[in-house]
């Protein structure tokens, strides 16, 4: 159990783990490019272990040396069919961007998950991949882990997203890699774009114009890449300084893409004073210090304009939501119901326990504030970011809050508890 006491001050100057995402990506995209790739500040966290682990399964050489991962690629073609059932454990991003490479491959293999990523759905990237020449098969007609992936024989396709989904775009685009002709995706709302731009890095054939990604099948070249800090990680921090009055805050070298950075635009919105300094770029990516503020925040919306910009960050957005002034609500957000846990149904569950004004709407949440918040017993829901946001809420509780199953943290964040103790005090 996590036991977070209310606190005094937030102050310091802190770094956060590698983005879960590009790691997730290095690590699949290196594999599959042509020579060594070293890769700096990988995120050791179980979802990215469990993206090595598939890899090594696929045949590919990962070393870790110094603190980097050194990944031997063998090229598009070159991966070797697995000798047992590849495991992305609780990562669906390893599950789902995974798929999209082995759908290129002319053998078979199977791909599965522990219980909780068995019942989030898988079809929105198993029928895509279909229309490109895969046979997938799964559980409940298809749509379901563990799947069976039959690849080869790909052809291109004209793929517009039904919703901004990364992991879908993704998806395809790695399978478009392997296909005749060309792919492309059409997005009516930008969801994060490190595939594209870590593709690009490494030497891909990629276009982007106005929301229509065009890839044509190319090889790619192994090369060293950074991994800047997780925003997603260190909004945790962000948001809590930003609604902490008086708080001075630093987060050093984090991504500032500008596809992830919403959370910094609704905090903005909602009156925080954040500024960027140190700004550089490498690996295609942009990476600088978040300097943050303490001040009292207002309420503002949230709709599905911003969402594929924040959507991992929404849980402690509500919490800060409960102590800013006015109403706050959050909708086009529907997505949160098939995360690890339903993230809508469990925030506005915990909140209310806390003594929040909170109700739930079919794709979001509405908050009134602000709100003494109360101790007590929270459930984690074996989710991370759910465990993490509540951990946040008890910075700003007149009693302790106790965390239930906090072990999840681990998938992203391993020394969270560390980094809270250290701006805390």
């Amino acid at each position: 159990m996590l036991i977070v006491n209310p606190i005094e001050k937030i102050q310091g100057k802190i770094s956060v783990p590698g983005d879960k995402s590009i790691s997730h990506r290095a690590v699949m995209l290196s594999g599959i490019s042509q020579g060594k790739s070293r890769i700096k500040g990988f995120l050791r966290g179980e979802d990215c272990l469990s993206t090595i682990a598939c890899f090594r399964g696929l045949g590919i050489d990962i070393q870790e040396k110094n603190q980097e991962i050194h990944i031997t690629g063998k090229g598009l073609h070159g991966l070797s069919e697995p000798k047992d059932i590849l495991d992305a454990g609780n990562s669906g991003t390893t599950m789902r961007l995974l798929s999209g490479i082995l759908a290129g491959q002319n053998f078979l293999s199977i791909i599965t998950g522990d219980d909780s990523l068995k019942k989030r759905p898988m079809d929105r990237i198993a029928n895509p991949l279909r229309e490109m020449g895969a046979a997938i098969d799964g559980r409940c007609g298809g749509s379901l882990a563990p799947l069976v992936i039959r690849g080869g024989g790909l052809q291109g396709m004209d793929y517009t997203l039904p919703v901004p989904s990364a992991q879908v775009k993704s998806a395809v685009l790695l399978a478009g890699l392997y296909a005749e002709g060309y792919t492309i995706v059409r997005e009516k709302s930008i969801s994060r774009d490190h595939t594209e731009r870590m593709l690009r890095f490494l030497g891909g054939n990629i276009k982007t114009q106005k929301g229509v990604i065009t890839l044509k099948s190319s090889n790619l070249e192994g090369q060293e890449i950074e991994v800047p800090g997780d925003i997603s990680s260190a909004a945790f921090f962000i948001a809590a300084a930003a609604a902490f009055e008086g708080a001075h805050l630093i987060v050093e070298k984090v991504g500032l893409n500008p596809t992830r950075t919403g959370i910094i635009d609704v905090l903005r919105d909602m009156g925080a004073d954040i500024e960027f300094d140190r700004i550089h770029k490498s690996g295609g990516e942009e990476i600088g210090d978040i300097i943050v503020r303490g001040r009292k925040l207002l309420g503002t919306n949230i709709d599905e304009t911003i969402i594929p910009r924040l959507i991992d960050e929404i849980p402690v957005i509500a919490v800060i939501a409960a102590v800013a002034e006015g109403k706050t609500t959050i909708r086009g957000a529907g997505e949160l119901k098939v995360k690890e846990s339903n993230r809508i149904t469990a925030m506005v569950t915990e909140l209310k326990k806390r003594g929040v004004d909170i109700k739930e709407l079919p794709d979001g949440m509405e908050i009134n504030g602000p709100n003494e918040i109360r101790g007590g017993v929270a459930e984690s829901y074996q989710d991370h970011r759910i465990a993490m946001a509540m951990a946040i809420c008890g910075l700003f509780a007149k009693e302790p809050i106790k965390i239930k199953d906090p072990e999840c943290i681990a998938i992203s964040f391993p020394e969270f508890e560390e980094k809270l103790k250290q701006i805390s005090g």
